[in-house]
């Protein structure tokens, strides 16, 4: 990424693709006292560690981080190691199971490895802080203290609460307690801007509001949009099957990225690239740029972003191959296999092409399944296994078998 040198340059770069921020005057005026002070802005993230994977719907809120990073900034992300034992109820109508301290390590080590792919890890940009430095030690009475400076209406005015209300389910008083401390993580790192998906806004300015009950100067909070998935109508969720993880094999990168609806494309360019607005204007109109078109630069930005140029080059220049020319691969994985006859259902499972047998059993009966080309349309079809012969899954899975 390539920083803007004036401060109404810089704006303009932390405005775009944003959602809503609180507020704008603040940011820009922020942005010059930093610029007077030559102290560099502290931008808080917080982050659960309930799962370890991330996936490009991560990353639009990474790289806002990064770019004030370029900026000379500090980025702060806070691992809610304590507050995971809660559960966050954000975006959900159900409280999330409580991790162990052990599952808290694995998945932050885990997301530390894959976000270092976006954030700039050098020491002065980046300072990593778990959030049980602060909260551990608190006694109940002091506890007690923080929460009595939110109210219990403030506290029902977010919508997860009042979904489960409205709908006859319980809402537990521990819950109630997750956004004032997720807020005191802001007091205690004395952060000056607070990044988050829309599903967080409720939370980050439960964090402005308990800056300013401190007498501390507020965060600004900065509301990033949820990327929607491969689908073009849910959310990007690994539970859903519609994301593209940014540890994804090149290949399969690219493939997804051609997959998307079109109407997406605007919306990819300007969260998951740093191209112009003016030319995502030109490649997203159709009587410009044909989508399809469109759609391979997209592909190349995005897998050039997490392996190389080479490696995007390769990857469009393959899908054009399997895709367009309808042949297989160059370089595909051997299933290894003896030389009798194997079901069709447990060759799929064995390519590892499917998780389960009812899962293999749908592809086949969807018509997903191929030998040599030729579709199998049964779920109790043998196949005489020889060597050479291609396995095809789906439209990006192939596999050659090898007798041994």
């Amino acid at each position: 990424m390539n920083s803007p040198s004036t401060q109404q340059e810089q704006l303009q770069t932390l405005l775009r693709g944003c959602d809503k921020i609180y507020t704008v005057d603040e940011l820009g005026a922020r942005l010059a006292g930093s610029a007077e002070s030559n102290r560099p802005l502290r931008i808080k993230l917080g982050l659960d560690p309930t799962a370890p994977d991330i996936h490009l719907g991560h990353t639009v809120v990474l790289r806002k981080m990064r770019q004030f990073q370029d900026m000379g900034h500090k980025a702060v992300l806070i691992i809610g190691d304590y507050t995971a034992r809660i559960g966050d109820p954000s975006g959900v109508n159900k409280t999330r199971p409580i991790l162990t301290p052990e599952q808290i390590e694995v998945n932050a080590k885990t997301y530390f490895d894959q976000a270092g792919r976006i954030l700039d890890t050098s020491d002065d940009k980046l300072e990593i802080r778990y959030n049980s430095e602060w909260l551990e030690g608190l006694s109940f009475a002091e506890l007690i203290q923080i929460a009595a400076k939110k109210t219990v209406a403030q506290m029902l005015q977010r919508d997860s609460f009042k979904n489960r209300l409205d709908s006859g389910e319980d809402v537990f008083l521990h819950e109630m307690l997750y956004p004032i401390m997720q807020g005191y993580d802001s007091v205690c790192i004395e952060s000056d801007v607070e990044l988050g998906g829309t599903d967080q806004t409720f939370n980050n300015l439960v964090g402005r509001d308990l800056q300013k009950a401190y007498g501390r100067k507020p965060q600004i909070v900065i509301v990033m949009p949820i990327l929607v998935g491969l689908d073009g109508v849910q959310k990007m969720s690994k539970s859903k099957g519609n994301y593209i993880g940014v540890t994804d094999e090149p290949n399969d990168m690219f493939g997804k990225v051609m997959s998307i609806p079109d109407t997406l494309m605007a919306n990819y360019f300007t969260l998951l690239t740093d191209l112009p607005q003016e030319q995502i204007a030109t490649l997203t109109d159709a009587s410009q740029t044909h989508p399809r078109q469109a759609k391979v630069e997209l592909g190349k930005m995005i897998v050039a972003q997490y392996h190389d140029d080479q490696a995007a080059d390769t990857a469009a220049q393959e899908f054009d191959k399997v895709f367009k020319q309808h042949d297989a691969p160059a370089d595909m994985p051997d299933i290894e296999l003896s030389p009798v006859p194997i079901g069709i259902v447990e060759l799929v499972c064995s390519a590892g092409f499917a998780e389960s047998r009812g899962q293999a059993k749908r592809l086949v009966k969807q018509g997903a399944v191929s030998i040599d080309g030729q579709n199998i349309a049964s779920i109790d079809a043998e196949v005489e296994p020889a060597d050479g012969q291609v396995l095809k899954v789906g439209k990006r899975r192939f596999g050659q078998l090898k007798i041994v």
